[in-house]
């Protein structure tokens, strides 16, 4: 669950990016986060993320009271998450497999894990056969598909996508919701942050507008062609993702500082209580 109570947040020289927020996003919701830019977007990304802290309010996720989590229980609370980046951010040196895996291996998770958690969501958001392969040999479509990969691998309860469609082909962007769509339909929480209204129009569902840092419409609508990915249909993904599944591959050794690669900064930020970034309004 998302709540954010009486929430403003107030930057350095007294520019307010939210004020008096009030929202609530419940268990298996799927909610549009609509607004132009500098309406406070991002800063509700970056509080929901423990980025930064609400100058007043109080913001809770997934159980944790953000206003008074304390920075080593940080990490913690972002396991709980996962994260789409808009520009992909997947490391040009790793590929497919181990751009997804990369998430686990900087959690600790066991090898054995990894090794069968990460051909199933990889199967499951249809690249199979992309496994093996490097960030250059995909599309812009293929990668945010990684990308979502990535996000899902550690069964997080909420995934936040931050404009998952600004960097493809607008045809394959209905073919990125429509993946969301059916994560959301297995329980997973998603909240996607938007600026195509087409989308959202076609789509339908929950709408969140913000404006000049205050929620100015939260509304239910029926979208025009609201055709979802059917339950079935990725229910028989899954169930092909697993017979899939495979202990033949091994990751090299390391923790990633190996690749020198910015994106290896922003994949470990995105999960533990580091930040590359120091905050603006969106």
């Amino acid at each position: 669950m998302v709540e954010l109570q009486n929430v403003s947040v107030t930057y350095a020289g007294g520019v307010d990016a939210l004020n008096n927020v009030s929202l609530k996003i419940n268990d298996g919701d799927f909610a549009f986060v609509v607004g132009s830019s500098g309406a406070g977007k991002s800063t509700m990304i970056k509080l929901l993320l423990k980025e930064i802290d609400a100058t007043s309010g109080v913001v809770t996720v997934n159980g944790y009271n953000l206003s008074k989590l304390k920075k080593r229980k940080i990490p913690e609370f972002r396991r709980t998450l996962g994260f789409v980046f808009q520009d992909f951010r997947l490391i040009p040196s790793m590929t497919v497999y181990e751009n997804i895996a990369f998430v686990l291996r900087v959690l600790d998770a066991p090898l054995k894990y990894i090794r069968k958690r990460v051909p199933y969501v990889i199967s499951l958001v249809g690249l199979h056969a992309k496994t093996n392969s490097y960030p250059d040999e995909l599309s812009g479509g293929e990668k945010q598909r990684v990308a979502i990969a990535r996000a899902l691998v550690n069964d997080p309860q909420l995934i936040i996508a931050d404009e998952p469609t600004g960097n493809i082909d607008p045809e394959l962007s209905y073919e990125i919701v429509e993946l969301l769509k059916g994560i959301n339909d297995q329980g997973t929480t998603i909240l996607m942050v938007t600026h195509e209204h087409d989308l959202v129009r076609h789509f339908g569902g929950r709408i969140i507008n913000i404006t000049g840092g205050e929620i100015v419409y939260d509304e239910v609508l029926t979208g025009t062609n609201a055709e979802l990915l059917p339950e079935v249909e990725l229910a028989q993904a899954m169930e092909n993702a697993e017979v899939q599944q495979s202990d033949e591959y091994s990751m090299p050794a390391g923790d990633g500082s190996d690749y020198g690669n910015p994106y290896v900064d922003d994949v470990i930020a995105a999960i533990t209580n580091t930040s590359n970034d120091n905050g603006g309004v969106e």
